[in-house]
């Protein structure tokens, strides 16, 4: 039967990835990313690298090809959620067609999540629907999230004694505000600027990445800061990828 790896590969920086997703790079003979475009083609370029730096070449060289699917729209208007599963549906499709004609009846494939597969990540959710168009089995290797990362650089606990810790979006964030400690994923519109001024905020960019940003202060201090330099860096790159930790002032 056909193989799925579904690896995180960690949050940027290629010393990330651990030993058992090695061993899974190294049992795959074809790794399948999504083409987004241009402005991302440096993030289907690192799968690339750390691909070249782990896997062992044969006698014949490397014994594994890439294989680029084209992302498809997602709608800009209607309701998030069937928006959302419209696009996963459409991914799906996409998925199940090349697993079928690209990866033999006993080959051995892979996914490479950037992070961990299971934060804000949509792979585990679309293989779930792949698996009613074509027949595959399928295993996940943890990986180090921008959140570990992002504690790590600022050198910080990421919860209150005793206190919990909320992981959300922007979205949720400006719905239900803040209470307590939270982090912040997927956040286009800087929506720690509604909380109050003296909330502390860890914010980071690019994490493990050598264009890696970090900000840390009070959303008075420094949020404007944070804005105008969120702003910068997506014009240089286009594309940002950020997350950030809030806690309330006691």
């Amino acid at each position: 039967m056909r193989r799925i790896h579904v690896i995180g590969i960690g949050a940027g920086d290629p010393d990330f990835v651990t030993a058992q997703a090695i061993s899974a790079l190294n049992d795959t003979q074809v790794f399948f990313a999504m083409d987004k475009g241009e402005s991302k083609d440096e993030l289907v370029a690192l799968r690339r690298q750390i691909c070249e730096r782990y896997i062992s070449a044969g006698p014949e060289g490397p014994g594994y090809r890439f294989v680029e699917l084209a992302d498809p729209q997602r709608a800009k208007e209607g309701e998030y959620r069937q928006v959302v599963a419209d696009w996963h549906g459409a991914r799906a499709r996409i998925w199940a067609q090349a697993i079928e004609t690209e990866l033999g009846p006993d080959g051995t494939g892979a996914f490479l999540a950037w992070g961990d597969p299971s934060l804000y990540d949509s792979t585990l959710r679309i293989l779930e629907m792949v698996g009613e168009h074509v027949e595959f089995e399928y295993d996940v290797i943890p990986g180090i999230t921008a959140i570990q990362v992002l504690t790590a650089r600022h050198r910080i606990p990421l919860n209150d004694v005793g206190e919990p810790v909320l992981i959300t979006t922007g979205r949720r964030l400006r719905e239900q505000g803040l209470s307590g400690s939270a982090v912040v994923m997927l956040d286009a519109d800087c929506s720690f600027q509604q909380c109050p001024p003296q909330t502390r905020i860890w914010w980071g960019a690019y994490l493990g990445t050598p264009d890696e940003l970090l900000y840390a202060g009070t959303v008075g201090e420094i949020g404007d800061e944070i804005v105008a330099a969120r702003a910068e860096a997506r014009t240089r790159h286009g594309w940002i990828m950020d997350t950030y930790l809030l806690r309330s002032a006691h």
